[in-house]
C-alpha cells in the first residue's frame, strides 16, 4: 500500500477548494437563469460538487491530514466573471453554458493531475476516478443543453 504524503494531502485540499468553488459557481449560475432546464441542471451540479467535497474531506481525514478551509481567488474571479456575463450577455444561457464547459474541462484536468500521483492510496484514487467520470458525463449533458436558447 502506498503512503499518504503531505503532498497528496495538499493536492487533495486544493481539489477540495476548487470543488467548493465549483459548487458556489453552479449555485450562482442557477440563480442567474430563468430557464427551468438550466436552473435544474446547475442546481444538480452544485449538489454533486457538495457531495464530492464531503467525499474528499472524508478521504483527507481518513489519512490523518488537515482540511484547509477557504475560497480560492480563482474561484471568486470565476464567479464574478459569470456574474458579469449574466448581466451583459445577450444570450445569457449560452454564456453560462460556455463558462460551465470551460470550468468542467479544467476540473477534469485537475483530477487527472492528482491521479498521476503514484502515492495515492487505492481508496483515494477510486474516489477521484469516480468523481472525474461524473464530471465527464456532466460535460455531455452540458453539450446537449447548448441547444437551449
Amino acid at each position: 500500500m502506498s503512503t499518504y504524503t503531505e503532498e497528496v494531502g495538499n493536492k487533495l485540499n486544493e481539489l477540495l477548494e476548487k470543488t467548493y468553488d465549483a459548487e458556489k459557481g453552479f449555485k450562482k449560475a442557477a440563480e442567474n437563469t430563468d430557464n427551468v432546464q438550466l436552473k435544474a441542471f446547475f442546481e444538480t451540479k452544485a449538489k454533486q460538487r457538495y457531495d464530492f467535497g464531503h467525499e474528499l474531506k472524508t478521504e483527507i481525514k481518513t489519512f490523518g491530514q488537515e482540511i484547509d478551509k477557504g475560497d480560492s481567488m480563482a474561484g471568486k474571479a470565476h464567479r464574478a466573471w459569470m456574474d458579469v456575463k449574466a448581466l451583459f450577455s445577450l444570450d445569457n444561457a449560452e454564456a453560462m453554458l460556455e463558462e460551465a464547459i470551460r470550468g468542467e474541462k479544467a476540473a477534469i484536468e485537475e483530477y487527472e493531475d492528482v491521479l498521476e500521483d503514484t502515492s495515492l492510496p487505492s481508496t483515494t484514487a477510486t474516489v477521484l476516478r469516480s468523481q472525474k467520470e461524473a464530471i465527464k458525463n456532466g460535460l455531455s449533458n452540458i453539450k446537449m443543453l447548448e441547444d437551449i436558447r
